[in-house]
């Protein structure tokens, strides 16, 4: 068959919640265009069974996740870069197309990305080294902090960085053993809704990342409602939802994250990890005092 009589196979773009891709239980979708106004898919408009469904997914998830290595960890979230790096060109497309990019300032968004993945992957392991440690006190007592994650964190993803702003916001909360239900950008949700193949053959088991698509107030205000959520990152937010989810957010004393500016090509510090993790003290005796005063 010719290429003049091919038909070309359209995309279908889908959920992914509990490692599965389903359609919005709705049945409804949204029309996703480029900056010219050109059409280019028709993606899910989530609802608020598939904001509840992704809650019961991420926290089903949490508990192997966070129980897993650090070490492993970062496994999983180089292969994570592994695989993007394989569908480089795919990215760069859809990230030209939702952002309005030349193919070049496409591709140095996708490979910062990419790149940005491998440094969250890097601090799997040594964040607890930085932000815990031993404590002096008065008495015979070891007094150790070490930190550990905050359980379900809802993530409104950048409205105007499609994929490096996505995971820049991303890797830091399951770096950390956390799980997320991520609010894919509202203008531009393909890249959010095209990594979670990635994530799908990554390693990354079912539930630990989850990614809606539609009207992000529609869906964070049941999020940030939902009384199995222990946090939300507002990145996504304008002022005014975001002062709306914070007061629906202090029902449970959820963590909150406030949208701040951000210039997301610049190397990140370890805040958005700091941001979702508790600290953990522990008090155990030295033992008996010897004969010159030391202890062990």
């Amino acid at each position: 068959m010719s290429d003049a009589t091919r038909l070309s196979v359209f995309k279908t773009y889908k959920l992914y919640v509990g490692g599965k891709f389903p359609r919005s239980e709705s049945g409804r979708v949204y029309e996703v265009t480029d900056s010219k106004g050109k059409w280019l898919a028709n993606a899910p408009l989530s609802s608020r069974k598939d904001a509840r469904d992704a809650v019961v997914a991420a926290r089903k998830a949490f508990g192997g996740w966070s129980g897993a290595t650090a070490y492993n960890r970062g496994q999983i979230l180089y292969r994570v870069a592994e695989m993007l790096e394989g569908r480089r060109e795919q990215y760069v497309r859809e990230v030209a197309d939702a952002e309005g990019l030349s193919k070049s300032k496409a591709a140095a968004q996708v490979d910062a990305a990419i790149d940005r993945w491998v440094w969250y992957a890097g601090w799997t392991d040594k964040i607890a080294q930085v932000v815990g440690g031993g404590n002096p006190v008065a008495g015979p007592y070891f007094n150790l902090s070490s930190p550990e994650p905050t359980g379900v964190v809802a993530v409104l993803a950048p409205q105007e960085s499609s994929f490096l702003g996505l995971v820049s916001v991303l890797a830091p909360v399951i770096a950390t053993g956390n799980t997320a239900i991520v609010v894919a950008s509202e203008k531009s949700p393909l890249p959010a809704l095209s990594l979670g193949e990635v994530l799908a053959t990554s390693d990354l088991p079912g539930g630990v990342v989850n990614v809606l698509s539609g009207r992000t107030a529609e869906i964070a205000t049941p999020l940030a409602a939902h009384q199995d959520v222990n946090a939300i990152d507002l990145a996504g937010a304008d002022d005014v939802l975001a002062k709306e989810l914070e007061i629906a957010a202090a029902d449970n004393l959820k963590r909150v994250l406030r949208p701040q500016p951000v210039d997301y090509a610049v190397t990140p510090g370890i805040d958005r990890m700091t941001a979702f993790l508790e600290t953990k003290t522990v008090w155990h005796p030295t033992g008996s005092l010897g004969a010159s005063g030391s202890s062990y």
